[in-house]
């Protein structure tokens, strides 16, 4: 059966089509993930630094459509409106974070985070106008003295300075302002603790004399509960990202080993059966050795003593994958050498290596793409289980190693479920995928089943 013949069959097969449908959506989000994601991103998967402005084990901020209470969102804006005056020698920057704040709950705090290139100590203020129209005054104070070096700060709604400003305005507010805290303040309606929905505006503005104030980076972060597709983990991770990154992961790991482990199979397989006699009796024997090892704990003791890079799980993984391949193509090559094809190319004086990859192994395409596609999910599987077991590379943000972190940190006695069924539903997914890809070219591969 040629390629075309191939293609014709498998066209007639719902659930291989079902199969490579799952498959070009998974091969979509890898795409994303390479093209949307910054490679920085996964490679500081590890670095509690680069998520500190995310928010602790937050549920996804969807949940707020099926809850009857909707719960603050977490928010991280980057992208403020900027506006530069000169008056004499004075020089205003000026920023303007607007967000529509419209939840049931009060923000668990806001925190304005910058870094500037200045001459001299310009002069910080911070207020925010609210949906009433209030201008309440958050802080202002001078920078330190600079010559034109960058300065990185942040601003939290629990510093003194804040505390102290709205005791300042006190007067704006009819409830003590020394029993609240400042977020509490901010979004409260004047004069009981009720949230006031609506816009509001965080002004920041910068004022120094004779020189400009070289805005590097500015962002303002408003706390909340919820956040992203996905929620976060404990270490503030975006579980979206690492979900994103473990799919083209995944697809490398089950395409690889699977292409490997199978076409070493193959050829070992078809080599023994066509040569026969004491060639056969050796490699099989050589085969039954390996097959009889036990795969997992082998993996687990090579993993610990040589390493857990992803490379050398892919490379273990295709070393104790190729034998069932080898047994089942032995015996097909010892039907197919006795056709009568073959003996007219023995008699011809083709070499046996040419004959192996000319006659026999082409007979046996179908077998081999269905051996792959079913061979995918096996590997996946098991370096997911690797990763959960704490073998695998934990420089990857694989879905086996967000399952290892969910249980190290004890996701599913404390409820969080966004940690754990998104990686294990990918998983599933993904093998699903390949399974119905292999019972669809087993089909083919099978005249029985076929007719």
């Amino acid at each position: 059966m040629n390629a075309k013949e191939i293609r014709q069959e498998f066209a007639k097969s719902k659930i291989g089509l079902a199969g490579i449908g799952i498959l070009v959506i998974l091969f979509a989000l890898s795409v994303i993930a390479v093209t949307t994601i910054p490679a920085e991103t996964f490679k500081e998967w590890n670095n509690p630094s680069n998520w500190i402005t995310y928010p602790k084990t937050s549920e996804p901020a969807w949940i707020n459509y099926i809850s009857s209470e909707k719960i603050p969102e977490h928010k991280i804006l980057k992208n403020p409106q900027m506006l530069s005056q000169t008056s004499g020698e004075v020089s205003v920057i000026s920023q303007n974070f607007a967000v529509d704040f419209n939840y049931d709950g009060f923000p668990s705090d806001f925190i304005y985070e910058y870094s500037a290139k200045y001459s001299g100590a310009p002069l910080l203020q911070m207020s925010v106008i609210r949906p009433d129209g209030l201008k309440i005054d958050l802080i202002s104070r001078s920078l330190p003295q600079s010559d034109g070096s960058i300065y990185s700060e942040q601003i939290f709604s629990t510093d003194d300075s804040v505390k102290k400003n709205l005791r300042k305005n006190a007067n704006n507010f009819t409830f003590t302002t020394d029993l609240l805290s400042a977020e509490d303040i901010v979004f409260s309606e004047t004069g009981q603790n009720k949230i006031l929905k609506g816009k509001y505006v965080f002004q920041i503005k910068f004022y120094n004399v004779a020189s400009d104030v070289d805005i590097q980076s500015s962002k303002l972060i408003l706390g909340g509960k919820v956040y992203g597709i996905i929620g976060t983990d404990d270490l503030r991770r975006d579980l979206a990202v690492g979900l994103l990154w473990g799919t083209p992961f995944a697809l490398f790991i089950g395409i690889v080993v699977a292409i490997g482990s199978v076409v070493i199979g193959l050829i070992y397989g078809v080599f023994a059966g066509y040569k026969g006699k004491i060639t056969d009796e050796s490699m099989m024997r050589f085969n039954d050795v390996i097959y009889a090892l036990p795969t997992l704990p082998l993996l687990i003791i090579l993993a610990v003593t040589l390493g857990n890079s992803i490379f050398l799980i892919i490379g273990f993984l295709v070393i104790f994958g190729w034998v069932g391949v080898a047994k089942i193509s032995r015996s097909m090559a010892i039907q197919i050498k006795t056709l009568q094809y073959i003996e007219a190319a023995k008699i011809m004086g083709q070499k046996d290596i040419k004959i192996i990859f000319k006659h026999i192994i082409p007979q046996l395409l179908p077998f081999t793409f269905a051996s792959i596609a079913i061979a995918v999910p096996g590997a996946i599987t098991t370096e997911a289980g690797l990763s959960f077991l704490g073998l695998g590379d934990p420089t990857y943000p694989t879905w086996g190693q967000i399952l290892h972190d969910a249980n190290s940190f004890g996701a599913a006695a404390r409820g969080l479920w966004w940690w754990i069924l998104p990686p294990g539903i990918m998983i599933a997914i993904t093998g699903l995928a390949f399974v119905f890809i292999g019972n669809a070219m087993d089909t083919i591969a099978n005249p029985r089943l076929r007719r």
